[in-house]
């Protein structure tokens, strides 16, 4: 019965707005309701229980969400992201075009949104294909692949942090972000193969917009400023994870904790970024600061109530029921895996939404984590990577990033299917494949 349940209850969070157009907070939070109510759980406790699940999760990585906003609107309002991508186009984008925007894009996707990211860059997607002659729907592609490939496998983006926060790894962000990178590097590749195999013989439908090389910046920043904002935190939160892992001294390992935890980390690469602004820095710097937090909002509510689904969850019998059904069958940590990247694949391909597949994927397996084995931090991101895997697959029309993709490319929805889709789908199938090889490697 409380199978039965459960699966109602995320029937309705899929079709409430997807088809019934209820926002996916109210869907959330009334799904909770529903699941708590014909579970039976004690009515007096049930809105504490809602309320605690969306409270304790924001406590976790609300602040994170926060900032890594900040952060993505600090790289597009100064230019930064341009001057990124100017840099690896001249580096070795001459000889592979391809390459360099799917590089480009993977960098990009680790603090900024895709579909902010893609906008940012669309513009030099022309630029790029005008400068090499490789058709722009191939270049474009190759952007959208790379963009993707970091976006839900390397914090600071919302969805890897969401769920780290679920199974509790919070603590461990800098080995999210290490095994992150390493997973992604097979999507990285793969999308830059599949542009230059399927996409080169797309017909766009294009604007008559004249191509310039003039920068819609006054000035781009020096090459060091317009990489720190991306490599300051990835590098000081690695850092705090080596001092653990290596032992350094006490007193060492608890100041470089405190600098490279993600909250200390990503303010630092913030304040830092007033150097970004040469004219009026702190006018600018706040207006980043309002930018973002008004891009994250609907993030950070779709994560509470998604925590606040789980809480409830966890009250019921579902953990017992799952984990005697995994142990009946004597499943191991690779079905467990596969498990976990089937039912955030079914979140996403339903709803829509990679950040919401990864809450609510996350949340319906953290009761089970230690009854099933799961307990280490590598094993926890391990499954936090099959999780963002899953949540790959695939991206359509009930997605956004698909109409960003398609109309800024110009790709008609027929062919978006058969490219920006299939790519995603993909792109899902292969980090999930390498979070395998990691695991049987390592375990």
């Amino acid at each position: 019965m409380i199978l039965l349940i459960v699966l109602i209850a995320i029937a309705f969070i899929v079709l409430s707005s997807t088809v019934f157009k209820i926002h996916p907070l109210a869907g959330l939070l009334i799904a909770a309701l529903f699941v708590g109510i014909s579970a039976g759980l004690p009515i007096d406790k049930l809105a504490e229980t809602i309320g605690k699940g969306f409270g304790d999760l924001m406590t976790k990585i609300g602040l994170m969400v926060i900032l890594g906003c900040v952060i993505g609107a600090i790289l597009d309002k100064s230019g930064a992201a341009v001057k990124v991508a100017d840099l690896i186009i001249d580096s070795f984008g001459k000889k592979y075009p391809t390459f360099a925007m799917s590089v480009i894009g993977a960098l990009v996707g680790i603090p900024v949104f895709c579909d902010s990211g893609f906008i940012i860059l669309s513009k030099l997607n022309k630029i790029v294909a005008q400068k090499s002659k490789v058709p722009l729907g191939t270049i474009a592609i190759g952007l959208s692949g790379g963009l993707f490939a970091t976006h839900t496998l390397v914090p600071p983006t919302p969805g890897p942090l969401s769920a780290a926060g679920s199974l509790n790894i919070s603590d461990s962000i800098g080995l999210v972000i290490i095994v992150g990178l390493v997973v992604s590097i097979p999507s990285l590749f793969l999308s830059t193969w599949f542009a230059n195999k399927f996409a080169k013989e797309l017909v766009l439908i294009t604007d008559d917009e004249e191509i310039t090389e003039t920068p819609e910046y006054k000035k781009l920043p020096p090459a060091w400023l317009a990489f720190m904002p991306i490599l300051l935190p990835i590098i000081l939160i690695s850092l705090a994870s080596f001092a653990k892992i290596l032992e350094f001294p006490e007193q060492i390992t608890t100041w470089l904790s405190f600098i490279g935890s993600p909250l200390i980390s990503f303010l630092l690469a913030i304040f830092l970024s007033y150097f970004l602004f040469p004219e009026k820095p702190a006018e600018r710097l706040l207006e980043c600061f309002k930018s973002g937090i008004n891009h994250c909002g609907t993030t950070l509510v779709l994560v509470g109530a998604g925590g606040a689904f789980g809480a409830v969850l966890k009250e019921t019998s579902l953990k017992q029921m799952m984990t005697d059904w995994l142990m009946n069958n004597q499943s191991s940590g690779l079905v467990f895996l596969l498990f976990a990247f089937l039912i955030a694949a079914f979140f996403k391909t339903a709803q829509g939404s990679t950040t919401s597949a990864m809450v609510l994927t996350s949340s319906l397996l953290a009761p089970i984590l230690i009854s099933v084995g799961f307990v280490k931090p590598f094993e926890l991101t391990l499954l936090l990577m099959a999780i963002g895997s899953g949540a790959m697959v695939v991206s359509h029309a009930n997605d956004a990033w698909f109409w960003v993709v398609s109309q800024f490319t110009g790709i008609s929805q027929k062919d978006a299917f058969k490219t920006h889709t299939l790519l995603t789908g993909l792109q899902g199938v292969a980090s999930f494949v390498m979070v395998c090889i990691l695991y049987l490697i390592f375990n």
